[in-house]
């Protein structure tokens, strides 16, 4: 699918961190999109990179996981200064 924006080196790290967090807390893409009250395609889309994730998606997606944004965003952060 072609998409209309470019996807920057770091945003993809930014989702490749948000899935490995999923994965690592054993959540399907269908269970966390149940949490979120989305269909399973708007997880499947963000982490395809289909579509863009907003500010405030990412803090219902780090509630979603048990998390607060700013756990997330540390994880993110960490993820990101490694590379």
């Amino acid at each position: 699918m072609q998409r209309g924006w470019v996807v920057s080196t770091e945003y993809r790290s930014i989702i490749e961190k948000v899935k490995a967090v999923r994965l690592s807390l054993d959540v399907s893409q269908r269970e966390l999109a149940r949490r979120l009250g989305k269909p399973p395609s708007f997880v499947n889309k963000i982490e395809l990179l289909e579509r863009r994730m907003d500010i405030l998606e990412f803090v219902q997606i780090a509630e979603a996981l048990g998390m607060s944004a700013e756990q997330l965003i540390a994880a993110v952060a960490t993820s990101l200064k490694k590379e």
